[in-house]
């Protein structure tokens, strides 16, 4: 392992606000994803190394999305056994997607995804039942784990935004889920490919610990909090905070294009 990143000497009221913003995200990221907005412009203002901040970030978003993941299983929403394929497959394809990165240029994406990520805000904005009730499925479960898995993981280990919304679209329409079962799904397959990112990050050095374990202890609240509210409310939450992150996420990478 690489020499571990510092962080610039922080003064005591970062701490707060660090907290405050890994329960948000956290909050957030278990019912629709994209607490990454939160996170990663609080952590670029901290003067940290800009490739510390991607680690520290992936730190403290997967403790969130453990302990919302583990929440989704508690009740009953994720059957381990049926999601092997696609934990494998999703792993498999965030580690070749990381390697790829390492050659490519991934700014080739970035014109490109938010136009995606607008299109899935106005198929869900014209489609109010969308995910309302399960439907008879579309793709073979076996077909798609495998196939989804190595697509959406090569996704999030070369690019990332938007990986969990595209996951949940592809859960709702392929497997024919309703929403609250495709964000628990979801979140199965987000940790996979956070993960595996994170062993990568850990391993050349890139994560800052004090800093992530601060950011940590707000996302495992935020997370426990966010699948609670997902888990009892459903649809009638889920559909719009994911319809409002869908549309700042693309929002976000237009301006960070364009600007």
């Amino acid at each position: 392992m690489r020499r571990l990143h510092r962080v610039p000497e922080l003064a005591w009221w970062w701490y707060p606000i660090l907290f405050v913003t890994g329960l948000a995200a956290g909050f957030v990221d278990a019912i629709a994803g994209g607490g990454g907005l939160l996170t990663l412009p609080v952590l670029f203002a901290t003067g940290m190394d800009p490739r510390a901040a991607l680690g520290t970030n992936k730190f403290q978003s997967s403790c969130g999305t453990t302990v919302a993941t583990w929440q989704y299983a508690r009740h009953g929403l994720l059957e381990w056994a049926g999601l092997r394929i696609g934990i494998l497959a999703t792993l498999s394809g965030a580690i070749a997607g990381a390697w790829v990165v390492t050659r490519l240029d991934r700014d080739l994406l970035r014109p490109v995804v938010p136009v995606l990520l607008a299109s899935i805000a106005v198929y869900t904005w014209l489609k109010p039942d969308l995910g309302r009730e399960a439907r008879p499925p579309r793709l073979d479960r076996t077909v798609f784990a495998f196939a989804s898995g190595l697509l959406l993981g090569f996704y999030d280990g070369f690019f990332g935004p938007g990986t969990g919304m595209f996951w949940t679209v592809a859960c709702v329409l392929l497997l024919g889920l309703d929403l609250l079962a495709a964000t628990a799904y979801t979140k199965a397959m987000n940790l996979t490919s956070n993960l595996a990112s994170l062993a990568v990050f850990l391993w050349t050095g890139h994560v800052c610990f004090g800093v992530g374990l601060t950011m940590a202890a707000g996302q495992v609240i935020g997370g426990r909090l966010g699948a609670k509210v997902a888990v009892k409310g459903g649809t009638r939450v889920i559909r719009p905070i994911f319809l409002t992150m869908v549309l700042a996420l693309a929002a976000k990478l237009l301006w960070d294009h364009f600007r």
